[in-house]
C-alpha cells in the first residue's frame, strides 16, 4: 500500500499569501514523512482562495524530490493544447514520474464560469485525453470539434510517460477508465462496502479489456493523532458538522496504529494507493498529521 497526499488548495478566511505558504509547508512535510506521491486538485471561479493547480504545484515541486507527483484536471474545462503544454512543463520540472488525475467535473456554475457546458462533457473528456496523448508523443494535431485548432505541436515534450488516473464512480465511467487510463481514483466519500465493490468492478473491467492497471487508488480524508483520544477530539467537530456530507465510516481518524489498520483493509480490497487529504483545516494539526503518516508507513 502506497500513501500519497492531495494537499488542500482551498483556504477560506485566510490571506492569500498565507494559504500559499501553507501548501508549500505541507508539501515539505510530506517529503520529510517519505510519502509516496503528491497531488493538488482543480476548481475554478471560486469566491474564496483556491490556489490553481499548475502554478502552485510548480512551486511545491521545489520541496518534493523524485517520487511521483501530479494534479487533478477537470478536462472539459481546459483547452487540450494549453493543458498538454502545462503538464509537459510540470513533468519537466518534476524529478520523478508525473501522474495526471482527471475527471469530468459536475458543477454547472463552474462550467459556465469557464465558458463551457456540461452537456457534452463525456465527448470533450475523451477527445481531450486523445489529443493530449498525441501531443505528448510529438505529433502535429488538428481538430474540428469540440475544439477547433490547426496543426498544433508542443515543446517541451514530457521527459517520460504521463500516467493517467481517472476519477469515476458509475459503472459506465469505470469501464471507460479501464479502457483509457492506467489507474482508477475512487471517491473519498465511499463507505468501506462501496469501496470494496468499486475496486472489484474496476478490476473486473480491466480483466475484460486485458488491461493491467498501475494503480487502484482511493482518496481518504484523515487525521492521524498523537493518540486515539486526541484524534477523536480533533475529528469530532468536523463529524458533528456533517463533514462534506460524507458518511462517518468513510473518514479515517485515530492513532497511527488505527489508521494503519484501516489502510490494511483497503489493501485487502485490492487498493494499491491511498491518497490522503487532511480532515482538519488547522495548519499545525495538518502538519502534525502529515508527520505522523511516517509512523503509519512504518507500521505498514
Amino acid at each position: 500500500m502506497r500513501i500519497g497526499i492531495s494537499v488542500s488548495s482551498s483556504y477560506p478566511g485566510i490571506a492569500a499569501r498565507d494559504g500559499a505558504r501553507f501548501m508549500v509547508e505541507r508539501a515539505r512535510a510530506a517529503q520529510q514523512a517519505d510519502l509516496d506521491s503528491l497531488f493538488v486538485g482543480d476548481h475554478h471561479v471560486t469566491a474564496t482562495p483556491y490556489f490553481q493547480n499548475t502554478a502552485i504545484l510548480g512551486r511545491m515541486l521545489a520541496e518534493w524530490g523524485d517520487k511521483p507527483c501530479g494534479a487533478l484536471y477537470l478536462l472539459p474545462l481546459w483547452h487540450p493544447v494549453l493543458l498538454a503544454e502545462q503538464i509537459a512543463t510540470l513533468a519537466s520540472i518534476a524529478q520523478g514520474p508525473f501522474i495526471m488525475q482527471c475527471g469530468l467535473g459536475g458543477d454547472p456554475r463552474q462550467a459556465a464560469g469557464m465558458g463551457t457546458s456540461l452537456n457534452n462533457r463525456v465527448a470533450m473528456f475523451e477527445a481531450s485525453l486523445t489529443i493530449m496523448r498525441q501531443l505528448w508523443a510529438g505529433e502535429t494535431v488538428s481538430a474540428q470539434a469540440p475544439w477547433s485548432f490547426d496543426k498544433a505541436r508542443i515543446s517541451p515534450l514530457p521527459p517520460g510517460p504521463i500516467d493517467v488516473w481517472i476519477g469515476a464512480q458509475a459503472d459506465r465511467a469505470i469501464r471507460r477508465t479501464a479502457q483509457m487510463a492506467q489507474g482508477w481514483l475512487a471517491s473519498p466519500g465511499l463507505t468501506p462496502d462501496q469501496a470494496a465493490q468499486g475496486a472489484g468492478r474496476y478490476r473486473q473491467a480491466c480483466a475484460e479489456f486485458n488491461r493491467q492497471p498501475t494503480a487502484v487508488a482511493i482518496r481518504r480524508d484523515i487525521y492521524v493523532g498523537k493518540t486515539a483520544e486526541e484524534a477523536r477530539s480533533v475529528a469530532q467537530p468536523y463529524l458533528d458538522a456533517g463533514y462534506r456530507g460524507f458518511a462517518e465510516e468513510s473518514l479515517v481518524a485515530g492513532s497511527a496504529e488505527q489508521v494503519a489498520e484501516q489502510f490494511r483493509k483497503l489493501a485487502d480490497m485490492g487498493y494499491t494507493d491511498v491518497i490522503v487529504r487532511n480532515l482538519t483545516a488547522d495548519q499545525s494539526e495538518a502538519i502534525g498529521c502529515i508527520e505522523r503518516l511516517a509512523d503509519v508507513k512504518a507500521l505498514l
